[in-house]
């Protein structure tokens, strides 16, 4: 999912670990459920494992999630917090949804949640420009293990970070696609709001992945942040 980012991290001499969660692309499943406190010491595990002392992190949805923990539990390892289309807390009024897609995948695998996810993360428009995109990345949810899948639903709903979020004090940037309505502007200027020096932008005609369907606005957003706290 950051491969259009590659290039420009790269060139501008940055070291990038992109880190697969539990089940998801070629890192193994962990039985049961999973809770974000856990996947942000998964992060952690593996920067000790490579001895990696400081990172800039850049995390989108439940990225943006595990990093708000991390940011918590571990601030010494953080130069700087990305935090993108993301949400401070288990989202309001969702457990019965995410317990109907968790029954599905049971059930069917993830193959039956891809169609309805590539709606809710891009737009019409992006499908039609870029169509080989568009379906690599919902073979990529296809192809998601089914208990990695559940299990980092289970912990997107029962998590609560917002009252924690004033006592971060890392630099932290909160980007959002303007037409994104799974994690909306709404809660994610929320967060940037609750932590002392958050700056907020938005990306205009994007849904959830912004950084795939508009990478020219998003990594010069990125990039000029990462300059600003090298």
């Amino acid at each position: 999912m950051w491969v259009e980012q590659m290039v420009p991290l790269l060139a501008a001499g940055y070291r990038v670990l992109r880190l697969d969660m539990r089940g998801h692309g070629g890192s193994a499943p962990v039985d049961g459920d999973y809770t974000m406190d856990a996947l942000a010491a998964d992060v952690k595990g593996a920067l000790d494992v490579l001895d990696i002392k400081k990172v800039h992190y850049i995390g989108l949805s439940i990225g943006g999630m595990i990093g708000q923990g991390f940011a918590l539990a571990y601030p010494t390892y953080l130069s700087s917090l990305c935090l993108c289309d993301t949400q401070p807390s288990t989202p309001p009024g969702s457990a019965a949804t995410w317990d109907e897609r968790k029954a599905v995948v049971r059930k069917s695998g993830l193959p039956a949640l891809a169609d309805g996810t590539m709606t809710r993360w891009f737009t019409d428009e992006f499908k039609k420009v870029n169509p080989a995109r568009w379906r690599e990345i919902r073979d990529t949810i296809s192809g998601t293990t089914p208990q990695g899948s559940v299990g980092c639903m289970s912990a997107i709903q029962n998590f609560d970070y917002l009252d924690k979020l004033p006592t971060i004090r890392i630099p932290t940037m909160v980007i959002c696609g303007d037409l994104d309505e799974g994690t909306p502007p709404d809660r994610n200027k929320l967060i940037a709001s609750k932590i002392p020096g958050g700056k907020y932008e938005g990306i205009a005609a994007a849904r959830h992945l912004p950084n795939v369907e508009r990478p020219e606005q998003f990594n010069r957003i990125m990039m000029s942040w990462l300059a600003a706290n090298r």
